[in-house]
């Protein structure tokens, strides 16, 4: 069986892990969870807080990731823990739901702030944003099709990029006129702010958390990329933790700039002005016009770069089901030049796309918080049945606090899964069904042989 071939190094897979986590997130969500919550400093612990989970679910899957570095990560690990069927559903649901959805999202994010910096009204260019999505979706398929050096080279430019742009968004609200520590320690004064106090305020911290989990998703996805990382053992667990951590100081430090230099009644005002950017208005404030367009082209950075790192990694998981003969078997192939799951690729991409002119995505991306902890809390417990069942398993990367950490977050993910349940009936069972739509495949796969991965003839 071919492989793919290793090159990505330490450095490069810190970067990719920044770059698909950091995509519109963190410039949006602050409105919203300033609605929910009404105070600075809680907006600021749930960030915090909700990257702490994320770094908890990091460190449990890098010990997964030390010890089956293959293309397809989790897929990989469910497939040895919980067999071909559990495996074969996740990798389903990321390619109905989790990734491409995901995709699909940041593309059209994307074409909304390219139309909204040349002034064209969303309201009156659906169809021009829908053209830019697709034309971004398609863009970075070919550019990955190209090749992994070409795409990683991409994506760690534009980190770098965001990196310095964050460090001048920080400078222009630090030195703000009209910033004020006091703005980062009063609460609301707004008499329809929300009550917070016993099970009111749990409901707003959860309402208001998965906001900021949106903003974390993806810090799994380097994984996908193992059988194509350098010295992987010790690579992917570095990653993980180095990267998801650079990633909450980001946002602590970006949404501190923020409560630092608008007031929190002004945060919330902005959720019923759906058209402004809670980051672009804070340094339209500190900085004037000039600031503001710099923030929105910094927004059509990280979305581009978010959406080329999610078509990179993800496109491994359906490669690497094709491969085990659970996915159609063209996505099995390897190109002969550029050495890339190319149909895998082509497949993801042409999905992507029909959901973005299916209007749905926003709709499905809703179900991905809730769909996805499912399966990151089956990966934290994975490591505790690992270890119960097999615990002379060679284990590069060990996960700290063992069994604490893992076990914390397994409960957690079963927490949010089952408020999520509660709460919210309709999405969950919307969840169940568009797995449940991979049942008659998995019957038609199951009846075809593993791939032989072969060149693209």
């Amino acid at each position: 069986m071919a492989n793919l071939q290793r090159s990505i190094g330490l450095r490069p897979a810190i970067l990719l892990v920044v770059s698909v986590i950091v995509g519109s997130g963190v410039f949006k969500k602050v409105a919203p969870m300033a609605a929910e919550l009404g105070s600075p400093l809680l907006i600021l612990g749930c960030w915090a807080g909700a990257g702490l989970i994320s770094l908890a679910g990091a460190l449990s899957n890098a010990e997964m990731a030390g010890m089956f570095p293959d293309s397809g990560g989790e897929y990989i690990y469910y497939r040895k823990i919980y067999g071909r069927f559990f495996a074969f559903m996740y990798g389903w649901g990321n390619f109905m739901v989790m990734k491409t959805a995901a995709i699909a999202a940041l593309a059209h994010i994307f074409g909304q702030s390219f139309c909204s910096l040349w002034g064209v009204s969303t309201a009156e260019a659906a169809l021009l944003v829908k053209l830019v999505a697709t034309g971004l979706i398609l863009l970075l398929t070919w550019v990955n099709y190209r090749g992994v050096p070409f795409a990683e080279g991409v994506s760690r430019l534009l980190t770098y990029l965001m990196f310095l742009s964050v460090a001048v968004i920080v400078f222009l609200g630090l030195r703000s006129e009209s910033g004020s520590v006091q703005h980062m320690l009063a609460g609301s004064t707004n008499p329809e702010a929300p009550e917070l106090h016993g099970f009111g305020l749990i409901s707003a911290l959860t309402a208001a958390s998965l906001g900021a989990f949106w903003g974390y998703e993806g810090w799994n996805h380097i994984g996908y990329l193992g059988e194509e990382v350098k010295d992987p053992q010790r690579t992917l667990p570095l990653a993980l933790g180095i990267g998801t951590g650079l990633v909450i100081l980001i946002y602590t430090v970006l949404n501190a700039v923020y409560v630092y230099v608008l007031p929190v009644d002004t945060l919330m005002q902005l959720t019923n002005q759906p058209d402004k950017i809670a980051a672009v208005e804070v340094i339209r404030q500190a900085a004037g016009w000039g600031g503001a367009l710099f923030v929105s082209c910094l927004i059509l950075v990280t979305t581009f770069n978010a959406t080329n790192a999610s078509v990179l990694m993800s496109a491994r998981i359906f490669f690497a089901m094709a491969r085990d003969g659970l996915f159609f078997p063209k996505a099995a192939v390897i190109h002969p030049v550029y050495q890339t799951p190319s149909m895998a690729l082509v497949l993801q991409g042409l999905w992507s796309v029909l959901l973005v002119w299916s209007g749905s995505f926003d709709q499905l991306t809703d179900l991905l918080i809730f769909v996805s902890f499912i399966f990151y809390g089956a990966t934290a417990l994975g490591v505790i049945l690992l270890r119960v069942k097999q615990p002379a398993l060679h284990r590069p990367y060990k996960v700290i606090w063992y069994p604490f950490l893992p076990l914390f977050f397994t409960l957690f993910c079963f927490v949010l899964v089952v408020m999520t349940i509660v709460s919210q009936p309709a999405d969950a069972l919307t969840g169940a069904v568009l797995l449940a739509t991979g049942l008659p495949f998995y019957y038609y796969f199951g009846r075809l042989k593993p791939q032989e991965t072969i060149p693209e003839s």
